[in-house]
């Protein structure tokens, strides 16, 4: 039987292995194969802690962000129901208005054939007993066709109407459709991100969790010192600006000659203070209830539902979500933020606080956590967006 191996070439071999050249190969692809084999358990491709931290930090400011498109689909979706509900009951009510019109047309119909209206007027008058009878039979005629006429005209005009309210009514659905879908994308974005933090965040061993706590520590204790120094700050302002106005209340000149750079009035402040002070005792009594993505309370809150909450105790109605609600008031520098003022985060504003004074704030973190007081600027002081006077 013929074999099927080639013939070996001659040359040197060494134990086996044909050349040098081959030899040096094959021990370096041995020695890099058990390398990578070593290496696959290894930590060096797990993430650092640093990393974690960065990704969960990322993951749900993104859920924070799918919360707020959530809480838009979710307003717009409730306003277009209810503009359907109102369509539908109002074409039902022209419904009816050219069913009771057709009923007249044809009440008409019946009673022009009873009277032989349709008869011409030579057999009217051969037929008719008496003058008074084709003068009698003329005017109920007379009347009859403006009534007539007038049923036509209405039972036109209601099912034109009724037309048109029922091709706005389908268009309002369709548009409900959509927003319905936008929010059901939208939670199921906020579920996907939350998962996805809590997977992380469950891979973590006890030692890195209690790291990853050292070093959230660290950035509180510096948020801190930043909302001490603002708090320094805004004492030193509100000094001055008492000090100016005693000047001024002592002087010879005209209170008119400096009116330009006196602080606002009293009247304005008092009433701001007041609204603002109202607004501060309902959210201080909302700590220590817990985030939920999409709440508006009593019982738990998402950022921008707290702030709205907040307000509207105050008697001050404010929009829904943190879009919406950074342009319901007048824009002021962090450094003269007071009691009451709204503070957004981050350039796609998807966060927001209730100013409480000295660099602190009352707000709903985030899922897992719970209304509470912390600095404004508890995630950096780039992370601050703005801050808004809603009154």
């Amino acid at each position: 039987m013929a074999s099927h191996r080639k013939s070996r070439t001659p040359g040197t071999r060494v134990a086996g292995i044909r050349t040098p050249a081959l030899a040096t190969a094959a021990l370096t692809s041995v020695a890099l194969l058990s390398q990578t084999a070593n290496a696959a358990p290894s930590d060096d491709d797990k993430p650092s802690l640093e990393e974690v931290e960065k990704k969960v930090g990322d993951l749900y400011r993104q859920a924070e962000s799918a919360t707020e498109k959530y809480n838009a689909a979710k307003e717009k979706t409730t306003k277009q129901r209810k503009r359907v509900d109102t369509l539908l009951d109002d074409v039902a009510k022209r419904t009816q208005k050219l069913n009771d019109a057709r009923e007249e047309l044809g009440s008409f119909a019946a009673a022009q054939y009873r009277t032989g209206a349709g008869v011409p007027d030579t057999a009217t008058f051969l037929l008719a007993d008496t003058p008074q009878d084709i003068f009698d039979q003329r005017q109920v005629m007379d009347r009859m066709t403006g009534r007539q006429k007038e049923a036509v005209d209405d039972y036109v005009t209601q099912q034109s109407e009724t037309m048109k309210k029922r091709q706005e009514a389908t268009k309002s659905l369709e548009t409900l459709t959509e927003s319905q879908g936008d929010l059901k994308k939208a939670k199921a974005t906020v579920q996907k991100k939350l998962t996805d933090a809590r997977e992380l965040m469950s891979k973590l061993t006890a030692e890195e969790k209690a790291r990853l706590a050292a070093i959230e520590k660290k950035k509180q204790e510096e948020a801190a010192r930043k909302a001490a120094e603002l708090a320094r700050q805004q004492a030193e302002q509100q000094q001055a600006q008492e000090e100016a106005a005693q000047q001024q209340s002592g002087g010879t000149g005209t209170s008119e000659s400096s009116g330009s750079t006196t602080p606002p009035s009293t009247s304005t402040d008092s009433s701001y203070s007041t609204k603002a002070e109202k607004a501060l005792a309902f959210a201080r009594a909302q700590i220590g209830k817990p985030y939920v993505w999409g709440a508006t309370g009593p019982g738990s809150y998402d950022c921008s539902g707290l702030t709205q909450a907040a307000w509207k105790a105050a008697g001050v109605t404010i929009p829904r979500t943190t879009y919406d609600q950074v342009d319901a008031g007048t824009t002021v520098p962090v450094s003269q933020a007071q009691p009451g003022d709204l503070v957004f985060f981050y350039d796609d504003i998807t966060h927001v606080g209730i100013y409480i004074g000295n660099g602190m704030m009352i707000h709903a973190p985030k899922p897992g956590t719970y209304v509470r007081e912390e600095s404004i600027f508890y995630d950096g002081e780039s992370s601050v967006h703005s801050v808004v006077r809603p009154a």
